[in-house]
């Protein structure tokens, strides 16, 4: 039984996440070999089975389906050398490694090949070239140390900024040489993983103007919110519950609720899918509250596209840039360009009267509409695709990135330890804070300095924007005087907090 089921998955090659292996994971394990890792000194042993713990993001990758790169290689790639001879990239979140079966595999990319794995038991080893992190999972307290001369991190991270606000922090982005975020910066850019297609967006409006207007008559809200994720760093509901005084708002899900989900729909409230029913059920309304739950350039998640890709009028705050990123300039209403909630709310209701300028904000699903150049060039060259198995997903894409970059890398070195005199050494790659760097969270309405000590948000989000910093100070720390042990991290924090205090630091 086992033997056909694992047939069964070699010939599908998909990757599943590894939330859903459990025991049937650790016993593909002992199937796969290490033949990838013949090195003799360094024998691997069997993973013991706490070792295999997954996470499973609640993001975009929770719904894609990843398809195995291992038998392509690129127009560029003539690397034949064999497995002992390729540098390892070591996935340091394991529950993350985009490969199935095992937990180790041969990559052929763009330009050279690579061997990866989640097996922990390399990390010492002088071929592994670099480790690739999860931002999310991602803790100071359990960073790989020593941090060793010949490794470059690289650092994956689609989610929002109040995952880690560590990586906000210029000390905690500067430890990675390579980036995948949603920051249009990094070094591969994820920053329209939400937007499937362009076709996504010229899909034709679900709810006519004419019925979203009978159903106003029948007393619908203009203006739809929906949220159970309440207590996140924009302190979106402030700003929503101001509102509220100035518009009639539908406010659905634990988050200011004010009207009952029909009985169908109470367990795709808040999915991240688009159910059919839950998609009609919502498309019903002129304007959708879209506010991330964090506020950074160039987050925008499913909450601004999926209202556009429907035929409503998303009423946004998250990225300050998103304009950038809109089909034409005149599709999305941008809360932060509006005084006051109040101004938001009188001008929502002219144009709920008016609607020849509400179908004005739709105009982009006509044929040739779509002006924006940028937006029309990052989906036309964007290498990874989602839900579009023609491409590959952006998790083995980065892999790959980073795959052709350490070659390279290690090919000047050979170059310049040969010839120095003919050759430069490698340049040395460092992200910034162009890559991740959000600000600090500010009251979602008002000024922080009016809100009382006991307020919730207060107590919680400035906070651990701050903690955060000096988490990233003492991992900084901790990798300058070569420390090997990460539970010193505390040590090294409280070392920096006195010496700041005597102004040291």
């Amino acid at each position: 039984m086992l033997e056909s089921t694992l047939l069964m998955f070699g010939h599908r090659r998909q990757l599943v996440p590894c939330a859903c292996l459990g025991l049937f994971g650790v016993l593909c394990w002992v199937w796969v070999s290490f033949a990838s890792f013949p090195d003799e000194q360094l024998p691997l042993d069997a993973l013991d089975a706490v070792d295999r713990g997954a996470f499973q993001p609640q993001s975009a990758l929770s719904e894609m389906e990843f398809a195995s790169i291992g038998p392509y290689r690129g127009p560029g790639n003539n690397d034949r050398r064999n497995n002992k001879e390729l540098p390892i990239l070591l996935w340091w979140s394991g529950g993350l490694f985009p490969h199935f079966p095992g937990d180790s595999e041969r990559i052929d990319c763009a330009t050279s090949s690579c061997l990866v794995t989640s097996n922990r038991k390399v990390q010492l080893y002088k071929r592994t070239a670099s480790i690739i992190f999860y931002g999310t999972d991602f803790r100071a307290y359990e960073a790989p140390l020593p941090r060793l001369r010949h490794q470059t991190w690289a650092l994956f991270h689609e989610e929002s900024p109040m995952n880690n606000y560590f990586l906000s922090h210029g000390p905690g982005i500067r430890l990675f040489n390579y980036t995948a975020t949603f920051r249009r910066e990094s070094d591969y850019p994820l920053t329209l993983q939400w937007l499937p297609s362009l076709d996504y967006l010229l899909e034709p409006v679900v709810v006519s103007l004419e019925e979203k207007n009978r159903l106003r008559r029948e007393g619908l809200g203009p203006v739809l919110y929906m949220q159970s994720h309440c207590d996140v760093p924009s302190d979106r509901n402030r700003y929503v519950q101001e509102l509220m005084k100035y518009i009639q708002v539908d406010s659905y899900g634990k988050c200011l609720n004010n009207k009952p989900l029909p009985v169908r729909l109470e367990d795709t409230s808040t999915a991240t899918g688009e159910e059919a029913n839950f998609m009609n059920f919502v498309a019903r309304y002129k304007f959708h509250l879209a506010l991330e739950n964090g506020l950074c350039p160039d987050y925008m998640t499913e909450k601004l596209w999926r209202p556009l890709h429907q035929g409503c009028v998303p009423v946004y705050r998250g990225s300050p840039v998103v304009a950038d990123w809109m089909p034409n300039n005149r599709s999305a209403i941008i809360i932060d360009n509006f005084p006051s909630p109040k101004a938001l709310g009188e001008f929502l209701k002219r144009l709920d009267e008016n609607d020849e300028e509400y179908a004005k904000y739709l105009e982009f699903k006509n044929p040739g509409r779509i002006t924006n150049p940028r937006l029309l060039e990052a989906l036309e060259t964007r290498e990874w695709g989602v839900n579009d198995m023609s491409k590959p997903n952006y998790l083995n894409g980065f892999e790959c990135y980073v795959c052709d970059q350490e070659n390279a890398r290690l090919a000047a070195e050979r170059a310049y330890r040969k010839s120095p005199k003919k050759n430069q050494p490698p340049r040395s790659e460092m992200a910034n804070n162009s890559h991740m760097g959000c600000p600090l969270p500010s009251p979602g309405y008002g000024n922080v300095k009016d809100l009382p000590a006991d307020d919730g948000w207060l107590q919680i989000w400035p906070q651990d924007y701050w903690q955060s910093l000096d988490q990233a100070e003492g991992l900084e720390s901790l990798i300058r005087h070569n420390e090997s042990d990460p539970s010193l991290l505390w040590k090294h924090i409280q070392n920096i907090a006195v010496s700041r205090a005597r102004g040291k630091h």
